[in-house]
């Protein structure tokens, strides 16, 4: 994997889960890293000691300005890994709350595209800045009951192929993640909740994912977190506005 001595990455929503495996997969390519989250998640993580804690909704009024200022006060940044999201309870069109739609899209659309917007100026010094987007196996596939989390996804795939040409004259590249189904914390809540209102017990879905993967397993966050080093190193120096499938052959 590509060396990242001497490079600053900032990770949205990197104090757990798939934000925590990205930043830690990068610390450990040499990158010094800086971790932006919720009060309440950077308050019960355990953060590496040489790693920089930021603390903002970045869903606020008054995130722009908060974030423009911690963006401005690192010593460089040559990674941006805006992964900060959320998945919604499913749906079916007929049942939506336009209220969640709003909450939704607010974080895992509008502070994807403000991640990046404050970030230009300082990944334009890098000289080899980098940006990814985290997307997702529905960026590409619809599911059923899933309209507002598919639709959020399709969306920072639009962003990553418009920011790419935007910002390839100034030497930035951008490319989006789209992993599947990881089993993580989040997905088993998820399954948990599903089961509670009459979906299949969570070891039977999981197992029914699992079946539907070329590779017959899901996933690991080690696996995301490599392809999200990849497309940060200069390795990837020659990819930009790619949408990286990891997935297991679920796609």
């Amino acid at each position: 994997m590509g060396d990242l001595t001497g490079r600053r990455a900032l990770v949205t929503g990197g104090s757990r889960g798939l934000g925590f495996a990205i930043a830690a997969r990068l610390a450990g390519s040499g990158a010094a890293i800086t971790v932006v989250d919720l009060h309440s998640a950077l308050d019960a993580a355990a953060l590496p000691d040489d790693w920089q804690a930021v603390a903002m909704d970045l869903t606020a009024p008054e995130a722009e300005a908060e974030l423009a200022g911690a963006v401005a006060g690192l010593d460089r940044l040559d990674i941006l890994v805006a992964n900060a999201g959320m998945v919604p309870p499913w749906r079916g069109i007929a049942d939506l709350d336009m209220a969640e739609w709003d909450r939704v899209f607010a974080l895992n659309v509008r502070a994807v595209a403000l991640s990046l917007k404050v970030s230009v100026e300082r990944l334009a010094e890098s000289r080899a800045g980098a940006a990814v987007l985290m997307a997702s196996l529905n960026g590409y596939k619809a599911h059923p009951k899933q309209t507002l989390y598919t639709a959020s996804k399709h969306a920072v795939m639009g962003i990553t192929r418009a920011a790419a040409l935007d910002l390839g004259p100034r030497g930035i590249r951008v490319n989006a993640l789209c992993p599947g189904p990881v089993l993580t914390e989040a997905l088993r809540d998820r399954l948990a909740f599903r089961a509670k209102a009459g979906g299949p017990d969570p070891q039977t879905a999981a197992s029914a994912l699992r079946d539907e993967t070329a590779l017959g397993r899901l996933v690991t966050s080690e696996e995301v977190a490599k392809a999200a080093a990849f497309l940060a190193s200069d390795d990837a120096s020659g990819m930009t506005g790619v949408c990286l499938p990891v997935e297991a052959g679920l796609g």
